[in-house]
């Protein structure tokens, strides 16, 4: 009976062995999986997957889903203007009116002109677009995954919904993205601290299309947190002088039309093509106290948030203005510099005086780190938000309940990121300034 029970023993302890080592591989396999959804650190290995995910992605768009026209020829007729030696701005026209983008615009469509046989290869600048919408994700993911603060399984909504940017990058061919690509570029610099190398590209961006100059207020305010009044200056004539050089030719034929042109700041937008503001009238739409009231509200939410949220950890706006102090700990880490950014921009946007659905991609990429950026939103509230911001850009023409829907989400992240709990201060993260 003793040798019986003895010879049982191994066998006892073999099978507990196999239970508890599966119980193991069972546990490390859900934290496993749960951290590659969940864990921030882990949100590489997500967009790595994602990004040749796309691909594949846009290789089946570009091949099965039909181009639809609608402002390339025009592009490609403002550049040809240029090509055949037109440098006057005022005479320089398309399809769809006047040549109404910086120099830095004609630059890039004219040799997008050339690459693709004046602009006949379709095919050609739609796979072009899809290499800068790579490009684009690449630069996207890297702010994401430097900054630690959405979980990867957030990307998947960022790639897997997105059937309007997708659009907008290789059905369209807008300029809008390749402005946008600039801009992300500038942000990758400006979290390294390569603030010079950051303002050319960021200049590069408002020569391509102004609605980088959205993004100017938050830039202003960090370059005056790190460099001090004095410092900031050369950072500031980097971005001013860039904007001169690639508008020579065109200053030399004609500055003022030139000027009035490529910065028209009072140009008029068509109704038909609103997305946020549907639920009004066109001619309370069209009304220019409507317009300038939007302006003062931007104006007013701007200084606010410079004075009572990205402000905070300086100590008032005076402090600024003086020299900052090389044995002082660095004020801005990386998610300070673009939670700033993509504020100021979402501002820009929230009051715009319209949005066509191609400005979708001004802000797309910013809206998870905005959302996962907050500290009292739900998840589910988040991606709630989400889902009806892109039902609204998807909704063709635009509707009373599309443009309120997205009105109202707006104002649900407005709260939130004026809510949001400011960050702990930042250790010493000094770098050399490239």
């Amino acid at each position: 009976m003793l040798l019986s029970q003895e010879s049982d023993l191994p066998l006892y302890f073999t099978e507990t062995n196999l239970k508890m080592t599966r119980g193991n591989l069972v546990e490390r396999g859900h934290n496993l999986v749960r951290g590659l959804l969940f864990d921030p650190e882990y949100l590489w290995i997500a967009a790595i997957v994602l990004w040749f995910a796309e691909i594949v992605v846009n290789v089946l768009v570009i091949n099965r889903v039909k181009y639809t026209e609608i402002d390339w020829e025009a592009y490609m007729d403002e550049v040809e203007g240029v090509v055949n030696g037109t440098y006057d701005y005022v005479k320089l026209k398309g399809a769809t009116g006047p040549l109404v983008y910086p120099a830095g615009f004609v630059y890039i469509y004219m040799g997008l002109y050339h690459l693709t046989n004046h602009g006949t290869n379709i095919k050609l600048a739609q796979y072009i677009f899809a290499a800068l919408y790579l490009a684009n994700l690449a630069l996207v993911f890297r702010i994401y995954h430097k900054t630690k603060k959405v979980p990867p399984y957030v990307l998947f909504f960022m790639c897997c919904t997105s059937y309007r940017i997708h659009s907008i990058y290789i059905l369209r061919l807008f300029n809008d993205p390749v402005a946008m690509f600039f801009l992300y570029l500038a942000v990758n610099c400006f979290i390294e601290r390569w603030w010079n190398w950051g303002c050319v590209w960021f200049s590069i961006g408002v020569s391509v299309k102004m609605n980088i100059l959205l993004f100017a207020p938050g830039l202003l305010l960090l370059l005056l947190t790190e460099f001090g009044f004095w410092l900031t200056i050369p950072r500031l004539f980097i971005c001013g002088i860039l904007q001169v050089i690639l508008a020579i030719p065109f200053l030399q034929e004609n500055p003022i039309g030139y000027l009035l042109r490529a910065f028209e700041l009072s140009r008029q937008f068509q109704y038909q093509w609103t997305v946020n503001w549907r639920l009004l009238s066109e001619e309370f739409f069209l009304n220019r106290y409507f317009q300038s009231c939007l302006l003062v509200l931007h104006v007013v939410l701007i200084v606010l948030f410079v004075i009572h949220r990205w402000n905070r950890k300086t100590g008032g706006l005076w402090e600024l203005l003086k020299k900052p102090s090389r044995l002082m700990p660095k004020l801005l880490d990386d998610s300070y510099i673009v939670s700033t950014l993509f504020t100021c921009n979402f501002l820009g946007i929230a009051f715009s005086r319209t949005l066509h659905y191609q400005f979708y991609v001004w802000y797309f990429h910013t809206l998870p780190f905005l959302l996962w950026g907050t500290t009292d939103l739900p998840s589910v509230i988040r991606i709630l938000v989400l889902g009806v911001i892109e039902m609204c850009w998807n909704t063709y023409p635009s509707t009373t309940l599309s443009s309120s829907a997205l009105h109202v989400c707006h104002m649900v992240l407005l709260v939130a990121v004026w809510l949001k709990k400011p960050a702990p201060a930042p250790v010493d993260v000094s770098r050399k300034t490239r």
